[in-house]
């Protein structure tokens, strides 16, 4: 998307207000006309850099996959079309907080309404502290209502005490801005503490005004294996791919300067995946190219076709091979490797560890949590303790999620054949096959 500039964005300003909008116009959900038919999602607002990731970014959050898309913009207003379907049938679809925070990414305009939203980026931090005693599962149930609840994860605390009991420590963000009431407070632990029944010993929410993104500390020889720049498909590492896992294989990513006399047309062509279509945009944004227009289609064989006119934040287009070669290099592997995550020995236990870019925006990927822990509820392992911190390489940012597991008779995770089938099993859900 385009960054205007400031006289022109004014000017876009005084458009609206002279047009009157309002918040129907910039942002409509509308749904699908039988169950199954996917719904349709339309942003009519100014442009700004980066809107189509933020969009899909919030979409991703909302348990919605995007099917198909369209994307265009004149440099000052952009109109966006997304085709969402839920990510899988037990998805509770929150339409009126997701319209909301649709229009909080929508580019400041002088609309009454607009000023009653609030960026979830500068809401008010709260501390859940949640202690029970601990079951399989006990992770992700506690995750599920959070979601449910449009209570945002920010960072995670857990410990498992010597006599079998966890004390979860949460800090969130509420999508919905009204956990500074006693009943939103109060209505939040007691659907704790009906999904978690007797095993809930106490749960305390309050807020958080020092909080401050925790950073990881890994030894360096985990840390050079996990943050590699490139990983190669051929070899054999610690992340172990199954052969199902390399579905993507090489995604077929292509510029060409032939057909725009006046943009770069870039075509991708690869497997789909969740998350995809806002992978891509994320590396666009990090690279600070602009999309004047996009169209993003999947087949039936499952494989999705997106076509971009983008140019460089001088507005030019990119003639530079090595550039082109470097755009191509990089979108190849966020689109094989978006997510890395392998186990490692601590001390005598094994530890999973999951990790994933950090926008230079320092937004994380959402439901990365939520993915993981229930893939370690579907294969019955326990989590003994579990963090959210972040890592900072050379090259970029990272948010980690750190799981010291329990061992399992089924999974013995001293074993390798065991460890790459519970890796096997996370990568697949994170990815959605």
């Amino acid at each position: 998307m385009v960054l205007e500039e400031p006289g022109r964005l004014a000017r876009s300003d005084r458009d609206l207000a002279v047009m009157g909008i309002t918040a129907e116009d910039l942002v409509e959900i509308r749904a699908g006309m039988k169950p199954g038919d996917p719904s349709v999602i339309t942003v009519n607002c100014p442009d700004k850099t980066g809107l189509g990731c933020d969009l899909c970014r919030i979409i991703l959050e909302f348990g919605l996959c995007i099917t198909r898309g369209d994307v265009s913009t004149d440099g000052r207003w952009c109109y966006v079309v997304l085709w969402v379907v839920p990510r899988s049938s037990s998805t509770n679809i929150r339409w009126t907080s997701l319209k909301n925070r649709l229009l909080s990414e929508c580019p400041t305009c002088p609309i009454p309404f607009y000023y009653d939203l609030v960026d979830p980026t500068t809401s008010q931090m709260y501390l859940l502290k949640l202690f029970s005693a601990d079951r399989k599962g006990l992770l992700h149930d506690v995750t599920q209502v959070l979601s449910d609840l449009d209570l945002l994860i920010h960072r995670v605390k857990v410990s498992t005490t010597p006599d079998g009991r966890v004390i979860d420590l949460f800090f969130i963000t509420d999508g919905m801005e009204l956990l500074h009431t006693r009943k939103r407070q109060d209505d939040t632990c007691e659907r704790l503490r009906s999904v978690l029944g007797d095993s809930c010993i106490s749960c305390e929410i309050q807020l958080a005004p020092n909080f401050q993104q925790g950073f990881s500390s890994i030894p360096p020889a985990v840390a050079e294996e996990l943050f590699r720049p490139e990983l190669p498909d051929s070899e054999i590492c610690l992340q172990a791919l199954s052969p199902d896992s390399t579905k993507p294989k090489k995604p077929s990513v292509t510029i060409d300067n032939s057909l725009s006399p006046s943009h770069t047309l870039l075509q991708i062509h690869c497997a789909d995946q969740r998350g995809l279509l806002y992978d891509i945009l994320r590396t666009l944004k990090d690279c600070n190219l602009q999309i004047a227009y996009g169209r993003f289609m999947s087949d039936k064989k499952g494989y999705r076709e997106v076509d971009l006119f983008i140019l460089q934040n001088d507005g030019k287009k990119i003639v530079d091979p090595d550039k082109q070669t470097a755009l191509c290099s990089r979108l190849r592997q966020e689109m094989l490797h978006p997510l890395r995550v392998m186990i490692v020995n601590r001390g005598p236990d094994a530890e999973l560890l999951v990790a994933n870019p950090v926008e230079l925006s320092g937004k994380g990927r959402p439901l990365v949590f939520f993915d993981v822990t229930q893939a370690l509820k579907d294969l019955g392992i326990c989590i003994f303790s579990a963090e959210i911190g972040r890592h900072t390489t050379s090259e970029r940012q990272w948010e980690v999620y750190r799981f010291l597991l329990d061992d399992s008779p089924k999974f013995p995770l001293a074993n390798a054949r065991a460890r790459s089938q519970v890796v096997d099993k996370v990568r697949r859900t994170l990815m959605g096959w």
